[in-house]
């Protein structure tokens, strides 16, 4: 039954990492609330955090294999950057945002590209799914690694239909400031308490 807390883990994570207010998330919703190229943009989503998962994972992997003195700097590195993560999500806590909605159309093809460049040319979109996931996921060993994958893979998913699927109930819950806090609140919880696992090597 292990495999079942390295999913919840892994879902958790993959969870905090991605309802924080980006560009991204904002796009989606945007898309979702006008009822334009939803199932497009959320497939593109969820397939994109899916690829930098399993390649996160499968690339830690490698590299704490083939030079095991790695562990320990990519430990502490990951604990730093969780920890640092868990306070900014607490500062948002105290300083909350809300997210607008613009009503301009796009074609298939410029919703595409656009939600392609947020993805891929977004810099943190690495720091976070490839190398924080996959350090975190190569903590519960060789098999527990890509249960925690399918966890994260699956919150993306989730997350990604609910907010452009669902946004249109959801418009009022994130336009208010309040409900930023309780989901930065959750983040910064999650955040904090795994850079404390990981720094401990819990």
């Amino acid at each position: 039954m292990m495999f079942i807390q390295h999913l919840v883990i892994g879902f958790g994570t993959g969870l905090a990492l991605i309802v924080a207010i980006g560009a991204q998330n904002a796009f989606v919703l945007r898309h979702g609330l006008r009822g334009h190229r939803v199932a497009v943009v959320v497939l593109i989503c969820a397939l994109s955090d899916a690829v930098l998962i399993v390649a996160g994972i499968a690339g830690i992997g490698r590299l704490l294999d083939s030079a095991p003195a790695a562990v320990e700097i990519i430990r502490w590195a990951g604990a730093a950057f969780l920890l640092a993560y868990g306070a900014m999500a607490t500062r948002r806590v105290f300083r909350p945002g809300s997210l607008t909605v613009e009503h301009n159309q796009q074609t298939t093809r410029s919703a595409v590209l656009t939600i392609l460049a947020l993805t891929w040319l977004n810099p943190h979109v690495y720091l976070d799914t490839v190398l924080l996931l996959g350090t975190i996921a190569n903590q519960n060993g060789p098999a527990g690694r890509w249960w925690f994958g399918a966890g994260a893979v699956t919150a993306s998913l989730l997350w990604f239909s609910a907010l452009g699927f669902g946004a249109r109930a959801l418009r009022r819950f994130f336009a208010r400031p309040r409900s930023w806090q309780i989901l930065d609140g959750a983040v910064a919880f999650v955040m904090i308490a795994l850079g404390a696992k990981m720094a401990l090597g819990v």
